[in-house]
């Protein structure tokens, strides 16, 4: 076997089975759907301060207006979905946005932009 044909193996196997996007697409419905095109259009970027090597995610939506989110993936989003759909009326688990980080963040398909720390904390003030 030759190494050009042992790393095209390693290529080829999928990261994710059949069933966990099954479980992914029960959990999430729609936003998973939506999520993915975000990922595949690598809308998703790491925003990481350094040296603190603290971070919060830019994520594209999918309007016309191509307007971006910030989110850290697990607590919060600025999108109306997230206010809307999940802290008032409890619908959803997240927001397609925070669901786009998570996947992207798991799946290595972020885009990395390093900033200084005073520069990520100014970003934050601003939320």
């Amino acid at each position: 076997m030759s190494i050009c044909f042992g790393a095209s193996k390693l290529i080829v196997k999928p990261i994710v089975s059949d069933d966990q996007l099954s479980i992914l697409h029960f959990l999430f419905a729609k936003n998973f759907e939506r999520a993915t095109r975000i990922v595949d259009q690598r809308g998703v970027k790491r925003i990481s301060g350094e040296p603190s090597g603290r971070s919060i995610f830019q994520v594209m939506g999918e309007s016309r207006t191509k307007e971006e989110y910030f989110c850290f993936a697990e607590h919060y989003c600025a999108c109306y979905s997230f206010f809307y759909d999940i802290v008032n009326r409890g619908e959803q688990l997240c927001c397609k946005h925070q669901l786009a980080a998570r996947l992207a963040a798991s799946l290595g398909a972020c885009v990395d932009v390093k900033v200084s720390d005073k520069q990520l904390a100014l970003l934050l003030s601003k939320l």
